[in-house]
């Protein structure tokens, strides 16, 4: 059995860190940004809201388009971006936790970490377990009880593939909680997290994994409810009095951070102009109130310190994955 506390990937990391000021000379003539999931999710969040600050800020002078491009838990959009535009300077590609996962698990046929650059973190997202509204479930013991219970009785979904991040997050609490083969818990996966709070609201599964941004609209809308956030404590805000899984007995943390890749191929002077455009868009107060609005931690990374914290993040699930059998 894998230890649950072997499962904290990001906590320990979440600290701001100084990146030297580059030259911006460089601007994007037409700035897009991927979202690999269809609109409602965490990447979808991602790259709409850093555009839109981003041009407030006077970072870019033009709308950053966005385009959903859903597909294989980010695979579609990360071949579309090795194979197809692996020398667009103006584009960016939002990345989390989730990415890392799909990469060290080989869920990319053919595609590693080493094919794109990695830009910068804006943040880090705890994760959530959540109910429908109207939900008979109160606490997140009932929940796991049900699971251990009978395992099958209970479907939850996520907008990761099976064995990604927001399944990770499910097994991450349910062995906490001392299921004992947190293999037979039952995760149904769709491409994002706005399509997979349909499908709770529809009663189509009993429970959602995701990230607090991607659940935010939600439960802002009265739709559903979060009976966990995966923090070492309670977070501040209008957030304050959703529980933490720690203090209901269930030991679990799962952060996952939020940020971007580029091209392989795009020219340096593009890679250090963006990279410094994410660094600047971090440091602003405007940046600082969306964080505090959507429950972001601070992770404050970019150019060569983010790629090495990615490149560390893919090792640490290759060797949890191991462990609980999705790889060899």
């Amino acid at each position: 059995m894998f230890k649950a506390k072997s499962l904290t990937l990001v906590a320990a990391l979440l600290g701001a860190t100084a990146f030297p000021a580059m030259a911006q000379e460089f601007t994007p003539e037409n700035p897009e940004c991927i979202a690999p999931a269809n609109p409602g999710g965490g990447w979808d969040f991602t790259c709409r809201q850093v555009g839109k600050s981003m041009q407030d800020l006077d970072l870019i002078d033009k709308t950053m388009q966005v385009v959903n491009l859903a597909g294989g838990g980010g695979g579609v959009a990360f071949a579309e971006v090795v194979n197809k535009r692996s020398d667009d300077n103006d584009l960016i590609v939002a990345a989390s936790s989730a990415t890392a996962t799909r990469l060290a698990q080989g869920a990319y046929p053919g595609n590693t970490m080493d094919q794109v650059r990695w830009l910068a973190s804006i943040g880090a997202d705890y994760g959530v377990i959540a109910v429908a509204a109207d939900s008979d479930v109160e606490t997140l013991p009932q929940l796991l009880d049900m699971i251990k219970n009978d395992p099958t009785a209970v479907s939850v979904a996520g907008g990761s593939a099976v064995g990604g991040w927001d399944h990770l997050k499910v097994l991450i609490a349910a062995n906490a909680y001392g299921v004992e083969d947190v293999r037979r818990v039952k995760y149904i996966a769709f491409d994002g997290g706005g399509e997979a709070v349909t499908q709770l609201l529809a009663g189509s599964v009993q429970a959602f994994t995701g990230d607090l941004s991607e659940a935010k609209g939600f439960v802002d809308s009265g739709d559903i409810r979060v009976i966990a956030v995966l923090s070492p404590e309670r977070l501040e805000g209008e957030f304050a009095n959703i529980p933490t899984a720690k203090e209901q007995g269930v030991d679990a943390i799962g952060a996952n951070w939020r940020g971007f890749y580029g091209p392989e191929n795009m020219s340096d002077e593009a890679y250090n102009a963006w990279a410094s455009k994410i660094g600047d868009l971090y440091a602003s107060d405007e940046w600082k109130e969306i964080m505090a609005a959507n429950g972001l931690a601070p992770l404050d990374l970019q150019g060569a310190e983010f790629e090495t914290f990615v490149s560390d993040s893919v090792e640490q699930i290759q060797s949890i994955s191991r462990e609980i059998g999705i790889i060899k």
